[in-house]
């Protein structure tokens, strides 16, 4: 276990790495909160608020900089696809150093982008089920009974500050295969909870004819790409999310935000393509969430 606390700087302190950060620094650990200037400021002075029927309600005090200034121990990328390259800009390979990095985005194509500028051995993918939302700036309501972890890398010292923290953590190898295991679920919860506004619930239960096309489609790709997911499993885990579950994509559609459209839709349709997959479903689901908002060419 770990026994140090540690030096965590969060990209991206929104719903999902606010809560993190919130739970990190409530457990000891110096976390710092990378930002835009408005942000930073607010995080400095008044902290990380959490709002969450799991954790309960606190504030943890953190730090916060609109550019990484010294080494730190580990970099969580939070930030949403669709601001990546922007983001990155605040986190100088050079005052990085050996920190490990671990992406918690959604789709496939970040880790790469990431090990195009980082030490590649020192970027471990990983993934997180969790519904997380920031209301306000340091401001996080955690809607889900859920906030799991998994990482594609031995990084056990994080691994353990995440797990005392109070965060579901698995360790994997096949760092595809997670990768995959996430998209499988994620690609048909944004796409139709999206599409059709509404949540997890009535989703499953109005739409269950497309749900079940679209979660075949997208596993017939996952297992295509060397992958063992079951569209059973998928639908299964469905079944038991809250009723009123809402996708962040859902969430950016309705406050009118950038959609992360292509790293979640399009890269199933680029796997599909590529291994030669029929997923008419998930293109129609593709085409009418960028038609509805407004999000086509």
């Amino acid at each position: 276990m770990t026994t140090t606390p540690l030096t965590v700087a969060v990209l991206g302190p929104g719903g999902v790495g606010g809560l993190i950060g919130a739970l990190l620094a409530r457990d000891g650990h110096r976390v710092l909160c990378l930002a835009g200037e408005s942000t930073a400021a607010v995080l400095d002075t008044d902290g990380l608020h959490v709002e969450s029927a799991r954790y309960g309600e606190f504030t943890a005090a953190v730090e916060a900089d609109t550019v990484l200034r010294r080494p730190v121990d580990a970099l969580l990328v939070t930030v949403k696809q669709t601001a990546l390259e922007a983001a990155l800009d605040r986190v100088p390979a050079d005052v990085l150093g050996g920190a490990v990095v671990v992406p918690l985005l959604n789709g496939l194509d970040h880790p790469a982008v990431l090990r195009g500028r980082y030490p590649a051995a020192r970027v471990a993918a990983g993934t997180i089920r969790v519904e997380a939302t920031r209301t306000a700036p340091g401001r996080i309501v955690h809607g889900s009974p859920f906030a799991d972890v998994q990482l594609a890398a031995p990084v056990d010292d994080l691994a353990d500050a995440l797990r005392t923290a109070g965060l579901g953590v698995t360790l994997r190898t096949d760092e595809s295969a997670m990768l995959w295991e996430k998209l499988a679920f994620l690609a048909p919860f944004a796409l139709l909870t999206t599409r059709y506004r509404a949540g997890a619930g009535t989703v499953r239960s109005d739409r269950r004819p497309e749900l079940a096309a679209v979660v075949d489609e997208v596993t017939a790709v996952a297992r295509a790409a060397g992958t063992a997911v079951r569209s059973e499993d998928v639908l299964g885990f469905f079944d038991r999310s809250p009723h009123g579950m809402r996708s962040s994509m859902q969430r950016n559609a309705e406050a009118g935000r950038p959609l992360e459209l292509d790293a979640i839709g399009g890269a199933v349709l680029r796997a599909a393509a590529a291994h030669g997959i029929g997923a008419p479903a998930t293109a129609r689901l593709v085409a009418d969430v960028a038609r509805s908002t407004g999000r086509e060419g």
